[in-house]
């Protein structure tokens, strides 16, 4: 059976189980809250549950009593007030575009908030400040919306993620990563301003100067101290194109020596080595060497032979490869060109396996979509995605990287994306809810894999069996986009912090109505 069609079978059988239940899917709700002035943007009809009953994810189905639609911060703000004042208060989550994985955005026997319809009809949700290079926008635009809009005036936000057809508020409250984020930070250490509505329903404006623990908790705090309305975006000029790379390595020393070397903060100004504006790192197994959805049609059918021939000549399981971007206007590309020779002679790829490809800032940064329009064509992209993304210190990374990408996914049969790149850790703002290696430099695991039912618990228990290593072996990683099914486990998450986020979760949302779906107090209270 195909992955589509094992994947339609499962997801048939599952709706019969939704539809089974939804005769008491308002039990729970107060009847009050349909006599208030939002009743006629709540919603209970089968279609809207349905469609926020599960996520990108595919793992989890999680059905709420209702959904909003608001019109208005101020919707969700009554809507929170309402549950917050009453006897027995009832979940609510946000939810954006729905590209959660383990169900972070649901809220059962609850009410989700459709964020998307924030910005029905309203033509104010993005706004330029020109003078003061930022943008005011609403947490439930997407980030590719966002680009076309500041390009227009000739400025862009300088950190982004892969995939840019997620929302603001989405991003903001995980952190936000790419390739950017060794040069410019993840997404939240650009923010100078944010709209938070709390646990509380209150509708708060906090920055680094106002409300200050607010702004910190919240971004890359999972939802759980409020929802974000709006955030204020530093922006940059734009560039105009790019020179998009791909660098291929045999063996994973030099592969991490060259990408430390390229997001090293020791070189000096104007220095080759910081050339790239963006780096990272993946491995291509060598089943996997038929493409990949985050960019179909970078390498020809011949770059393609070419790397199957290396793999096999070497006797390896894949390569590795460096993908880097470097960005440019047409009046210092005679510049930029001789800077980029000088670096890539300096570096250690497999001689005559570079690849560069000339293209548009905008189509280097939307590189993803592509991808995804091509695996919805094959109704393959609402399938589960049992993604695992991890924070590995670099003093152990090749330890990581015997373990588990040569050890545990050496003999995996299905298709997917290896991620290994490094990071920074001073371009994060410790204070902020997002937790990160303690080291100077971390990297980013990302084992972002698609599968059909009958190969998902196999790939669920190669997850498990990474984490059990990192945990024998004494790796200190963290989770990116975390889950964990045990209070115990979000504890030894947030560590040092685990205190701070009670003290917050207290303060701005103290009846735990807010994103449900994270687990995190579950069984603590």
């Amino acid at each position: 059976m195909s992955l589509k069609n094992s994947f339609k079978f499962s997801l048939i059988y599952t709706l019969i189980l939704i539809l089974q239940t939804l005769s008491i899917s308002l039990a729970s709700l107060p009847q009050d809250l349909f006599h208030l002035k939002i009743a006629s943007k709540i919603r209970t009809d089968e279609q809207s549950l349905l469609s926020v009953s599960t996520d990108y994810g595919n793992l989890t189905t999680s059905i709420p009593d209702a959904v909003l639609y608001p019109s208005s911060p101020h919707d969700i703000s009554s809507l929170i007030r309402f549950s917050y004042s009453s006897s027995n208060p009832f979940p609510i989550a946000p939810r954006g575009n729905g590209h959660s994985i383990n169900g972070q955005a649901s809220a059962q026997d609850g009410v989700v908030i459709n964020m998307t319809s924030l910005g029905y009809g309203h033509s104010n949700r993005i706004i330029v400040s020109i003078v003061n290079q930022y943008v005011d926008v609403g947490g439930e635009k997407l980030w590719i919306d966002l680009l076309h809009e500041t390009l227009k005036y000739g400025l862009t936000p300088s950190s982004w993620t892969d995939y840019l057809h997620l929302t603001v508020g989405g991003t903001l409250s995980v952190g936000g990563i790419s390739g950017q984020t060794s040069r410019y930070g993840p997404q939240i250490s650009n923010v100078l301003e944010l709209d938070v509505i709390t646990g509380q329903g209150e509708m708060i404006t906090c920055s680094k100067d106002q409300n200050s623990d607010l702004f910190l908790a919240v971004l890359g705090g999972m939802g759980q101290f409020g929802i974000i309305t709006r955030a204020r975006i530093s922006l940059s000029p734009a560039p105009q194109k790019v020179h998009w790379i791909r660098l291929v390595y045999t063996d994973v020393l030099t592969f991490t020596r060259d990408q430390e070397r390229l997001i090293s903060a020791e070189n000096s100004e104007g220095s080759p080595l910081r050339l790239f504006n963006y780096v990272e790192g993946s491995f291509l197994v060598d089943r996997g060497l038929l493409g990949s959805w985050r960019s179909p049609e970078f390498f020809t059918d011949s770059d393609y032979d070419r790397m199957s021939q290396l793999v096999t000549e070497d006797g390896l399981g894949g390569v590795y490869y460096i993908e880097g971007a470097v960005y440019y206007t047409d009046e210092i590309a005679v510049q930029v060109n001789q800077e980029l020779e000088l670096l890539l002679g300096e570096l250690s790829y497999v001689p005559d396996y570079a690849f560069i490809r000339n293209v548009s800032y905008v189509e280097f940064l939307d590189r993803v979509h592509d991808g995804e329009l091509k695996l919805r064509e094959l109704g393959e992209w609402e399938v589960p995605h049992p993604w695992l993304n991890l924070f590995v210190p670099k003093s152990r990374i090749l330890d990581f990287d015997a373990g588990v990408i040569k050890g545990i996914l050496s003999n995996r049969s299905a298709a997917g994306i290896i991620l290994m790149y490094p990071m920074n850790r001073n371009m994060w703002d410790d204070r902020m809810s997002t937790m990160i290696p303690d080291e100077e430099i971390f990297y980013t695991f990302g084992l972002l894999r698609s599968s059909s039912r009958e190969k998902l618990q196999v790939m669920i228990d190669e997850n498990d069996k990474i984490l059990q290593f990192c945990n024998l072996a004494g790796i200190k990683y963290k989770q990116y986009l975390p889950h964990y099914a045990t209070t115990k486990g979000w504890m030894k998450h947030f560590g040092k912090k685990w205190n701070n986020f009670l003290a917050m979760k207290a303060k701005y949302d103290p009846e735990l109505i807010l994103s449900p779906g994270s687990t995190i107090l579950s069984s603590y209270i």
